[in-house]
């Protein structure tokens, strides 16, 4: 339904465009091919600009905060990582999994969560999850930083794995400060999802879901 609906608003608004716009003059190099050069105008270049914004944003409640972790998850990092030390710990490769927890620790704690929060749901539903993932930093065993969500559902599990990755190759290649997305995520992972997330940065890093890429 949401397809059907922008792909009929694509149409209508580039039918517009087309009647409007100056059939002699050419777009300019790096244009869009609308011929949109700028936004902020209130033109229908704003309105181009904004379906595609739309087009390429994950689809969210509008009470977001449902999809964010408890209060009493806030976030936590390792102290023993610093912006100094990133190409030394973090980015190493095989870190995030050298540091994660064993099984034999995080599956009796992940059980006790699940009986406290979501007794008689199938464990297999949630994912113990790092609100600051290991691989930028979170703390691999502070409360504060480890909370059960969804693997199913709009902006769930997976869909944080993503953002996961794409801020590691953000940080670890220097192009965002490591406080920068340890922030970012902690505050508001589905803000920083539609921030740094995008089509463009999941393409170029070349992102695979698989289980040595999980925070």
């Amino acid at each position: 339904m949401r397809a059907r609906a922008l792909l009929g608003g694509a149409v209508i608004l580039a039918a517009i465009v087309l009647w409007h716009r100056p059939s002699a003059q050419p777009a300019s190099p790096g244009s869009n091919p609308f011929g949109c050069t700028a936004r902020g105008d209130g033109s229908i270049c704003d309105a181009v600009a904004g379906l595609s914004e739309v087009a390429h944003s994950p689809v969210l409640p509008s009470n977001a905060a449902i999809l964010l972790p408890p209060p009493e998850t806030p976030g936590a990092t390792d102290p023993a990582i610093t912006q100094s030390n990133i190409d030394e710990t973090i980015c190493r490769p095989g870190y995030a999994r050298s540091a994660r927890p064993a099984y034999a620790v995080t599956g009796p704690l992940k059980r006790r969560m699940m009986d406290a929060q979501h007794p008689g749901e199938p464990i297999a539903d949630y994912e113990l999850d790092h609100l600051i993932p290991i691989s930028i930093g979170g703390a691999p065993l502070d409360p504060r930083d480890l909370w059960l969500q969804p693997r199913h559902g709009q902006a769930n599990a997976g869909d944080k794995n993503v953002l996961a990755y794409v801020l590691w190759r953000l940080v670890c290649t220097h192009q965002l400060p490591l406080a920068t997305a340890q922030r970012e995520i902690r505050h508001d992972w589905t803000r920083a999802y539609q921030l740094y997330a995008t089509p463009e940065n999941i393409q170029k890093y070349h992102f695979q879901h698989t289980e040595e890429q999980r925070d």
